[in-house]
């Protein structure tokens, strides 16, 4: 029996599961290891439950459990046949469902046999995203899970944003946790900035020595069973050597959001002395440096973003950046240190893009560069990122871009101190914390 009191609810992605309740693609749950993916499955049995379904309509197997240790997918198909009540819509949920040899089997041949609707979530140990299509014969939807953002971490660790008049009159917002204390929320942004949003650290508390040993569990397993384990269970030997793993996990997560080509990490690489110990004539291939690339974004643990150039409305092919799913994980990696704010920003920007719906690309106009152009089918922003707009010449140099662009799309800046002016030549200037919140 579920408790649901224990689950704290992701509205984001359990709105988009149920919109596809009750539609023939299987619904498949992709993200990072601990990102919240088994809870999804949970809070839509909840809310199943909740609309009427009974408990025997409902079959849910974790096959991370050791009692579905041993089972293939005859023995899977067995198993969920003895219950499924004939001429009853049955609502199917299993996890890490590519723990079973040849499970597609089994999932495509309840769809042919049952009348079901069928949820799962997979691990990258197993299998990347793109080859669900593959297996479920194109019937899949994904929903993609990604960490918590500020607006989910302020609800998980039980903090409430009230406004409060100050003492000029006018309105200001504060944090009130479960005991009633208030906190700045500036100091509660920065306890994100610092911890992330993996859901786990609201289990353990704001604990520098606790989220340390989560984050490193959850950057242990990704490296070393999603990635690592996963390229010898295919029998491909292309990602073998974890020292090397390392050093561009390493790499990236120092170089977030600045520009990167692939030949450039192992031509630093080498250069920094970094891969002197490897017994390697020279620098790894530029076709090994993208294959450990690569297997960094099947699991998620950094997206990519392309260049978009504004005036040739063209992709380019070169130069993307990289950002880190969480920033806690880079803050584990790097040290919990101040440094590189703006960049850090970014990263929390660009994900709250994606977490809204938008098709995410860096702009190129002239020689200056857009941080981001966000875009949906029916909207278009532009958008920079920066620590502060307070001195003239970070003004200048953040505004430039965004002036150089004769269309009528919204052109925001986004900073921790937006200086004394809300907009410069209709191009808005909005504190990254109200607009995280908003």
């Amino acid at each position: 029996m579920i408790d649901t009191h224990e689950l704290k609810k992701r509205d984001l992605y359990l709105n988009k599961i149920i919109a596809f309740q009750d539609t023939e693609p299987v619904k498949v749950v992709t993200g990072i290891r601990r990102c919240g993916k088994s809870s999804l499955l949970k809070l839509m049995v909840a809310h199943l439950k909740e609309n009427g379904i009974t408990d025997e309509q409902i079959v849910e197997i974790n096959f991370e459990s050791h009692a579905f240790k041993n089972m293939n997918s005859d023995t899977f198909y067995e198993y969920v046949k003895e219950q499924v009540i004939p001429n009853k819509r049955m609502y199917m949920f299993f996890d890490e469902v590519q723990r079973v040899p040849n499970w597609e089997d089994a999932i495509n041949s309840f769809r042919v046999d049952f009348n079901c609707d069928i949820y799962v979530t997979g691990s990258n140990a197993y299998m990347l995203s793109s080859e669900y299509a593959t297996y479920l014969s194109g019937r899949c939807v994904e929903i993609k899970m990604l960490p918590l953002s500020f607006k989910e971490f302020l609800y998980f660790h039980d903090f409430e944003i009230r406004e409060t008049k100050s003492a000029l009159g006018g309105m200001r917002k504060q944090v009130f946790d479960k005991n009633g204390e208030n906190y700045d929320i500036k100091d509660v942004f920065d306890a994100y900035m610092r911890f992330g949003g993996m859901p786990g650290i609201a289990d353990i508390g704001l604990d520098q020595e606790k989220a340390l040993v989560l984050l490193e569990g959850i950057y242990s397993t990704v490296i070393m069973r999603d990635i690592l384990e996963r390229e010898n269970r295919r029998g491909q030997k292309r990602i073998t050597d974890a020292i090397l793993l390392k050093k561009i996990v390493m790499f990236l997560a120092d170089n977030i959001g600045s520009n990167i080509s692939v030949s450039s990490i192992g031509n630093i690489l080498v250069n920094e002395g970094l891969l002197e110990d490897q017994k390697r004539k020279g620098k790894p291939s530029v076709h090994t440096v993208q294959a450990y690339v690569n297997a960094l974004l099947e699991s998620y643990f950094f997206y990519d973003i392309k260049r978009f150039n504004i005036k040739g409305k063209e992709y380019l092919r070169t130069l993307g950046k990289y950002y880190i799913v969480d920033i806690g994980l880079r803050n584990y990696l790097l040290g919990f240190r101040n440094r590189d704010n703006g960049h850090a920003l970014e990263n929390v920007v660009f994900f709250e893009l994606l977490r809204r719906g938008y098709d995410v690309s860096i702009g190129k106009v002239d020689n200056t560069e857009v941080d981001f152009i966000a875009i949906k089918p029916d909207e278009k922003i532009y958008i920079q990122v920066t620590e502060t707009m307070t001195g003239e010449e970070v003004r200048r140099r953040e505004l430039a871009p965004l002036q150089k662009i004769n269309d009528n799309y919204e052109k925001i800046v986004l900073s921790m101190n937006t200086g004394m002016d809300s907009s410069y030549d209709g191009i808005k200037s909005i504190n990254i914390i109200e607009w995280l919140i908003a």
